[in-house]
């Protein structure tokens, strides 16, 4: 090319760069309340707050409870890397029905079986790596707060006492329902809403549950006895952000009834409550199916994580948007392990790369210089992230596109590196190298997808994940691996393609680099046939050559 237009072409390229990265993009949510998607603007600039509806903690957490967790690590992420002051607060449910009744089954005491099972559930959360909350309440101490939100419920006359028990009179509250658009007469009676002749209309809630024989209970100003389900947030999130804050989430079954007698309670004790954003996640399905321990089609994220690495089940949470319904299913996780295998190898391979050149890396304070190439490519990774992010956490257009072009430019400058050089331009190559390095590794940590061990260690557990589900050991790979080394050099190529084609279908691949054979995990091949049968596709088969 001529170098005049080549330098005009750099210019032009730089000015576009130039512009997408100083455009600013004004971050919007989906609002369950107004139903659209708004520009986030906190009450308090610079800052937010942000409450989310935790776990009944009284058994091992679901992949639902996962995908809650997961949504709002992500938000909590990303409005921090927007510069954000974040106030967190996720809640336990610790006094319960549903504990009792698995406390009474045990023989345990219903606190100390859920103090159990909170502990377990910070471990799978850890195991996700979902960010601590700057909070995390539990119910059984924070009675004193419940029980002074339910006394200011009553003084301003929307709750009544019958018998020791305390209900909502929801015919007092005229908003109700403008969170769900449901009626009163929806609100599901034996659904958490006991059946109850004794109140003044079916719908009411309770606030406080007189105390029975075998269950915990407090004293109160009404008698000894328990909070009901939907006070326990009301209570907690004003005790902690006030009764106006920004952020209010959970899972979309919550919407009706636990959010809106939520918004009835905390508007009967302050007239100017407010929460600014309703925001909601979408149900993880089984054959369509919502997931949950009610109808027992469910699996605990300890037993996926026994089998996928639990970067991979999070990749595969958030490959959809967060809004959307997710159908849980093996090939998609098989999909997430091999991607993110791939995703940790380049990164590696990349890092490899450059502790073997830091002496060739100036560090004289200036600018990189990188390729054009490289050049367009942040630009487009940086750009895309910003707009796909702001728009109401598309997390599942970002894993693919620049993203994936990002890794693809780290392969290519990888292999221009073993040829000969200018000393110039391997400068350049080992400086784009680190670049595109940066803005992978900042996308990744947003997402929370940075490994917090070396990408070594992590690729060695998904192996061993991959070894596990396929029913075999690494010796047992590398012994097949010499076996068909052994018939290749008898050239027998189609024995050899035999041998490979057993393994990949138990998800292991083996790559021939030269005289050496090394493994790999992916999807197993039949898994691969079955979803592109499902497109009606047909698989070429791939035979080997000499």
């Amino acid at each position: 090319m001529d170098p005049s237009k080549q330098e005009t072409n750099q210019k032009k390229a730089s000015k576009t760069m130039a512009k997408n990265e100083t455009e600013e993009f004004q971050f919007v949510v989906y609002n369950t309340m107004t139903q659209q998607k708004e520009v986030f603007k906190p009450k308090t600039p610079g800052k937010v707050r942000m409450y989310v509806c935790g776990v009944t903690a009284y058994d091992f957490s679901h992949l639902g409870h996962a995908r809650a967790a997961v949504s709002f690590d992500v938000l909590y992420r990303y409005l921090k890397h927007l510069g954000y002051e974040v106030t967190y607060v996720r809640n336990f449910t610790d006094v319960d029905d549903k504990i009792i009744r698995r406390a009474n089954e045990t023989g345990e005491d219903p606190i100390s079986l859920s103090d159990r099972y909170c502990k377990e559930y910070n471990i799978d959360m850890s195991d996700l790596q979902c960010l601590s909350p700057t909070h995390e309440p539990r119910v059984s101490d924070h009675m004193e707060q419940i029980k002074d939100l339910i006394t200011q419920i009553i003084n301003k006359d929307f709750g009544y006492v019958v018998d020791g028990d305390v209900f909502f009179a929801v015919d007092k509250f005229p908003n109700y329902g403008k969170l769900s658009g449901q009626k009163l007469e929806n609100n599901r009676a034996g659904e958490r809403v006991a059946v109850d002749s004794r109140k003044r209309n079916p719908s009411d809630f309770a606030l406080w549950k007189a105390a029975k024989p075998g269950e915990p209970s407090w004293d109160s100003p009404w008698g000894p006895g328990r909070p009901g389900w939907h006070i326990e947030c009301s209570a907690m999130s004003a005790h902690y952000l006030s009764f106006k804050f920004d952020i209010h989430g959970g899972g979309l079954d919550l919407i009706f009834p636990h959010h809106e007698n939520e918004i009835a309670q905390s508007c009967a004790a302050c007239e100017e409550s407010d929460v600014s954003y309703w925001l909601h996640n979408g149900h993880v399905t089984n054959n369509n199916e919502k997931m949950s321990k009610s109808l027992g089609n469910f699996f605990t994220i300890r037993q996926i994580t026994e089998r996928y690495h639990p970067l991979a089940l999070r990749y595969f949470l958030i490959n959809a948007h967060y809004r959307s319904p997710l159908n849980y299913s093996v090939v998609q996780l098989e999909g997430a392990s091999d991607a993110i295998f791939y995703i940790y190898q380049t990164l590696k391979d990349c890092q490899d790369a450059l502790l073997q050149l830091q002496e060739e890396i100036p560090n004289d304070g200036k600018p990189a210089r990188t390729t054009l190439d490289a050049k367009e490519c942040i630009s487009k990774l940086r750009n895309e992230f910003q707009v796909k992010m702001s728009d109401d956490l598309s997390t599942s257009l970002i894993l693919t596109g620049a993203f994936l072009e990002a890794l693809k430019l780290v392969n290519n400058l990888l292999t221009m590196l073993k040829k000969k050089q200018q000393k110039q331009q391997r400068l350049l190559v080992i400086q784009s190298l680190k670049e595109i390095e940066k803005e992978v590794t900042k996308v990744l940590d947003v997402l929370g997808l940075q490994p917090p061990c070396s990408y070594n260690e992590v690729l060695l557990q998904l192996k061993e994940k991959a070894l596990m589900r396929a029913g075999l050991v690494e010796d047992d790979v590398i012994r097949l691996i010499n076996e068909r080394a052994e018939v290749r050099r008898n050239k027998d190529f189609l024995k050899s393609d035999q041998m490979r084609g057993h393994l990949q279908a138990k998800g292991i691949a083996l790559m021939d680099l030269g005289t050496e054979t090394i493994w790999r995990p992916c999807v197993p091949v039949q898994q691969e046939l079955e979803v592109v049968a499902s497109e009606g596709q047909k698989v070429p088969p791939k035979p080997e050559t000499a």
